[in-house]
């Protein structure tokens, strides 16, 4: 990323328009979502989902959760497009995190109907998005480099890539979604490891969440576009979580003043150590995706998040956790563990990955704006 100090103010780099284009194709009307859309809301993505060939689906409750976000400011971040029945026929949104501290971002979400396109919607929409983003760049007020980003899969529709590519979009990021299978555990058994003495694997319990989170932000803190979880983000999104899929390594013991002397030792886990607060070295948290289970053909557990304390890398944390995950998915009668991973991780997790038979099975990549 650029040195912040060399960045002209966010408020002229974002270029944020006064007013916001306002889509107008297809006779659609249009007006910010409400939590009661969810429904609608689950059905048009799902839809989406099936006509486009993505490797997932979504829930009711995953859908409720995406509009009930505490930061989320529907009114001004949403928009819908119904036709003259009243039917959602697309939608589009706009996300800019709050934790965001290094790096501010916008992500753009949004489809329109298989039965609607090529009417110029999409390309309103996209406008609109686009525009939105730029408005809460501009009102962060964070002087930090800035992003405008999307997520496409690898084999997204040819039209939806050449809008982003149009618009000034750059891949900048690959993805790969792996999968080991565990159908055959006598042929390919899943290897039982323990992290190095004096660290302890642990089923995740409520009390290990605050503790957790601390772990998280450390442990990506290197990773390309991550920036740190409020309290409110890392509790969100939780409606497919699996507990007893889910597993953390603790120091029981930690040598506090040499992590308090780490300079990488960030302020809130360095309160919590002098609290004494339990230190989380690594962890392990899945989902249980059931609806997906129908696309992909066979249940599977999901590996949501893998990480590891940088001071704590090359103790055999996150090779113990993976195969706990994997152990607790087989023994839940999953057929397989899948998990997505960025190519270019720089811990090395592809790697650890592939020496435990994961196989690449479908890609996705970021596209963004630099600002």
């Amino acid at each position: 990323m650029p040195d912040a100090d060399l960045l002209a103010p966010i408020a002229e780099r974002a270029a944020a328009p006064a007013v916001l284009p306002g889509p107008t194709a297809g006779g659609l009307t249009w007006r910010p979502a409400t939590t009661d859309d969810a429904p609608a809301l689950l059905e048009l993505r799902n839809t989406v989902a099936a006509a486009d060939r993505e490797p997932y689906r979504e829930t009711l409750a995953e859908i409720v959760e995406l509009l009930g976000a505490p930061w989320r400011d529907l009114g001004a971040d949403t928009v819908l497009g119904l036709d003259a029945q009243g039917a959602l026929r697309a939608y589009g949104y706009v996300e800019s995190m709050p934790g965001d501290t290094l790096l501010v971002r916008a992500f753009l979400w949004g489809a329109v109907h298989p039965e609607r396109r090529g009417e110029g919607i999409g390309r309103e929409l996209f406008a609109w998005q686009v525009a939105r983003a730029r408005q809460l760049l501009a009102a962060s007020g964070k002087e930090v480099p800035a992003r405008i980003a999307s997520f496409l899969e690898d084999d997204a529709p040819a039209a939806k890539v050449r809008l982003y590519e149009r618009g000034g979009f750059t891949p900048r990021r690959y993805y790969s979604d792996l999968e080991r299978d565990l159908r055959d555990l006598e042929a390919r058994p899943v290897p039982a490891v323990e992290p190095d003495a004096g660290l302890r694997l642990v089923p995740l319990g409520d009390e290990h969440d605050e503790a957790t989170r601390l772990a998280h932000n450390d442990a990506f803190r290197d990773h390309w576009g991550s920036q740190p979880m409020t309290v409110q983000q890392w509790r969100s999104g939780r409606s497919m979580y699996a507990p007893e899929w889910s597993f953390v390594v603790m120091d029981p013991a930690p040598d506090v003043d040499a992590l308090l002397a780490d300079p990488a030792t960030d302020a809130e886990t360095a309160a919590a150590l002098r609290a004494g607060e339990p230190l989380v070295v690594g962890y392990h948290i899945a989902s249980r995706y059931t609806e997906d289970f129908a696309v992909r053909g066979y249940p599977f557990g999901y590996t949501d998040i893998l990480g590891v304390r940088r001071a704590y890398r090359g103790r055999k944390v996150a090779v113990a956790l993976l195969s706990a995950g994997m152990r607790a998915f087989a023994a839940d009668g999953m057929a397989a563990a899948a998990l997505d991973v960025d190519t270019q991780n720089p811990s090395g997790a592809h790697g650890l990955y592939a020496s435990l038979g994961y196989t690449k099975r479908h890609g996705s990549r970021l596209l963004s704006i630099e600002l």
